[in-house]
């Protein structure tokens, strides 16, 4: 069978990435976990009521570091090379939103804490789980942290996980946070962490010198736009997630390796705010736009909520790419808040400068 440090020569071999010694690293610690799991043989059901404790888990992998670095392309290799089952792989927005589901509907027939009940049944159904961008914003998800992952841990579920901040920066500053501090102790102890120092922003590598806005919206747009989602993806199919704000569900059509992309419509023409935005803006690096309209008075909602959303990503640093009907100047001419459309033209012009895309590589830290 394939191992991870396979499939990286592989696309070596492809030239889909550039050498980088703390990827190789990386993939060979991987292949360390994967030989471990292997070997590992958790009891379930009747097997762990007759015979006690399960045996203890291999420590997972904490994977943080700057964007762009490889973490998602390892960690997605690490997920198709093994062959531990039952495994899932998810965005971790994504997970959260269904666990607060689950939980529910654990109300509706379970007395007391419903979260030990959850928390078997996500372990039954996976014993190895895959988090992408691992990050805490939500003071929802915040104060159940810590009792589910205690739950999963002590079942014997093995985690790897992806984040841009070392799991001592979680939620940090966050409301209430000290509610917060045993689920970083849960994970510290479950897991090993691993920087992943690679010397360059490999995302960044491949955007410098091109051109991330296109108009008008035609042909020759989407062309370019599907162009830069195969390089940034490593051509990996995408798929719909959502995402949970405050209990609400907000739809990314297409996702994948840290990458969403939407049409205009599902980000301005829907009724979402701010911390709508906010959210997309932890949840990836990149977001990619496909037609842009011009906007005209009568449309003065969507206009606002399109202000909103280049705040967002512009705060956020986030690499933006998109299609148009023209210049960003020209999106907004006249109608109300037209005067401080201005400054979202002008912001919309910086990100597609090298000297944004610097900033989004390693600047603003997104926990």
């Amino acid at each position: 069978m394939a191992t991870i440090i396979d499939g990286y020569n592989r696309r070596l071999a492809e030239g889909e990435i550039e050498p980088d010694a703390a990827q190789r690293a990386l993939a060979l610690r991987l292949d360390e976990l994967e030989t471990a799991l292997a070997a590992y043989r958790p009891k379930t059901g009747m097997l762990a009521k007759v015979f006690g404790k399960a045996p203890a888990a291999p420590k997972g992998l904490y994977i943080w570091g700057s964007v762009g670095r490889g973490k998602t392309m390892l960690m997605d290799l690490f997920f198709e090379a093994t062959a531990f089952e039952p495994k899932r792989r998810a965005h971790f927005h994504e997970f959260m939103a269904d666990v607060h589901d689950r939980i529910g509907e654990a109300r509706k027939t379970v007395d007391g804490d419903p979260i030990p009940h959850v928390a078997e049944g996500i372990a039954k159904e996976a014993r190895l789980l895959c988090f992408d961008e691992m990050h805490v914003t939500d003071i929802a998800d915040a104060m159940i942290l810590g009792r589910l992952f205690e739950a999963l841990f002590a079942a014997g579920t093995v985690v790897v996980a992806t984040s841009n901040a070392r799991p001592s920066d979680l939620y940090r500053n966050g409301l209430n946070r000290q509610l917060f501090l045993p689920f970083i102790s849960a994970l510290e102890k479950a897991v090993e962490v691993i920087e992943l120092g690679a010397k360059k922003d490999f995302r960044l590598d491949k955007l410098s010198g091109a051109q991330l806005y296109f108009h008008p919206i035609d042909s020759a747009a989407k062309v370019a736009l599907d162009a830069h989602w195969k390089r940034l993806t490593g051509n990996h199919p995408g798929k719909s997630q959502t995402l949970d704000v405050k209990g609400r569900k907000v739809r990314v059509p297409m996702a994948s390796m840290g990458v969403a992309r939407f049409a205009f419509a599902d980000l301005c023409d829907l009724p979402l705010g701010a911390n709508d935005y906010i959210h997309i803006g932890h949840a990836f690096h990149t977001v990619i736009i496909d037609g842009i309209p011009i906007l005209t008075p009568d449309r003065r909602d969507v206009a606002r909520r399109f202000i909103n959303l280049v705040d967002a990503l512009y705060d956020a640093r986030i690499c933006l790419i998109a299609s148009a009907a023209a210049e960003p100047a020209a999106l907004y001419p006249k109608g109300d808040g037209s005067d401080l459309f201005q400054r979202t033209a002008s912001r919309l012009t910086e990100m597609r400068s090298e000297a944004y895309l610097a900033g989004h590589s390693g600047g603003r830290t997104r926990h």
